[in-house]
């Protein structure tokens, strides 16, 4: 818990900010429910910090660091509709925001694979596509951060297997084949930059199985 407290404060103090460059202020918001917000966030409360930071709108609506911790508290407390709202207004108004970006994309590919709600694959696929693209946006951005590659290689593979399941109208043996390839290939950089991780070796093994294995 601790250790997810401290995460908390660095993203308050690092990445709540602008685009990934840390701003920081030795004035406390003027806004009452940003400063009940951020304290819910250091606390770990999303759910608090969600109710506050929405009610600061929309007299803060033009702030990003704003919009940035409203987003990420919805995306932590599952509301990633939301999210994708919020975030989205944080790009509105910061394009150089790496962090959102990336959470967009995470919002979207949750979106996507949620088996239990009620999505056609039309939606499923468009959204994986959203999820690439917000992680590609972030890889521009910021080359050197391997969770990026390693989410839109996540997004590729879930890409790959929704158009690659034999049966269903979206099926297109080409394009999953595709997707799998581009899947292996952020993998690979992942283990390019951190070498020796089983995991990601072990979904580049997935990854080509399930390519290989396409009818």
């Amino acid at each position: 818990m601790e250790r997810v407290k401290s995460g908390i404060v660095m993203a308050l103090l690092c990445v709540v900010v602008m685009g990934g460059h840390a701003q920081t202020t030795e004035t406390a918001p003027s806004n009452p429910y940003v400063r009940l917000g951020q304290k819910a966030l250091i606390d770990g409360d999303f759910k608090a910090a969600a109710g506050h930071l929405q009610k600061a709108l929309p007299a803060e609506a033009n702030d990003p660091n704003v919009m940035y911790m409203l987003a990420y508290s919805q995306y932590q407390i599952g509301e990633y509709r939301k999210a994708l709202d919020s975030f989205s207004k944080v790009i509105e108004l910061r394009p150089d925001h790496e962090s959102a970006y990336y959470y967009r994309g995470k919002a979207s590919n949750i979106l996507a694979v949620q088996t239990d709600k009620k999505i056609s694959s039309t939606n499923r696929e468009k959204m994986l596509n959203d999820a690439i693209v917000n992680y590609t946006k972030a890889i521009e951005l910021n080359g050197e951060d391997v969770k990026y590659y390693q989410n839109r290689g996540i997004a590729y593979r879930d890409l790959g297997i929704l158009r690659g399941t034999s049966g269903t109208a979206n099926y297109d043996k080409e394009v999953a084949a595709d997707a799998y390839n581009k899947s292996v290939i952020d993998f690979e950089q992942v283990l390019a930059m951190s070498p020796g991780k089983k995991d990601i070796q072990t979904e580049i093994k997935k990854a080509k199985v399930y390519r290989d294995n396409l009818k």
